[in-house]
């Protein structure tokens, strides 16, 4: 996993859009105290199905349920339309987990002073995006990702695309990650 604040630039979302300088972010900073929440794992993409690293992890944060998806214009069906929409700026009432079993992509977060952070996952990265963050997803420039889906209970797909400040998630969200930050002192 890397990730960098993004420029403004209108461009394909697919390319990098590094600033010029690039300004790289720390893994700490994504999910240090009081920043993101943003967690990350990498485990051994071959192996998802037996491998005990990823059964703990299941196991401790308890998701009980998979699916996987690939994205790719041969694999996903108005796969110009479903980039697209994966691409709007929302939030979930529920975290997303996702774990890059093959290719590549980029999950784009909003940090605390509203800029985006690209965070650029591969194969054998694992993300939790906390519940209540502004979020969005693209492809990079292989157009390809298959990735496995994780869930606590049921998945919930409802997106509420921005804004949506005032949604009591977004309120958690922040209680959340100030009182893990009080935890790591």
């Amino acid at each position: 996993m890397k990730a960098w604040y993004m420029d403004s630039s209108c461009e394909d979302q697919r390319l990098p859009h590094h600033l010029d300088p690039p300004q790289y972010v720390s893994e700490e900073h994504l999910s240090g105290p009081a920043e993101l929440g943003v967690l990350h794992w990498v485990m051994n993409a071959d192996e998802y199905e037996t491998d005990p690293q990823l059964k703990k992890l299941r196991e401790e944060r308890g998701y009980d349920y998979e699916d996987f998806i690939t994205v790719s214009p041969d694999k996903l069906p108005n796969y110009e339309h479903k980039i697209k929409t994966f691409y709007e700026e929302h939030i979930h009432t529920d975290e997303e987990i996702r774990y890059c079993l093959d290719g590549s992509g980029y999950f784009d977060v909003r940090d605390s002073d509203d800029r985006w952070i690209r965070i650029w996952v591969e194969k054998g990265d694992m993300i939790v995006l906390p519940a209540g963050s502004y979020h969005r997803f693209t492809n990079d420039e292989t157009n390809y990702i298959k990735a496995m889906r994780l869930f606590v209970g049921a998945p919930i797909w409802t997106p509420y695309n921005r804004p949506q400040d005032d949604h009591p998630i977004r309120a958690s969200l922040f209680s959340n990650l100030h009182f893990q930050a009080a935890i790591r002192l």
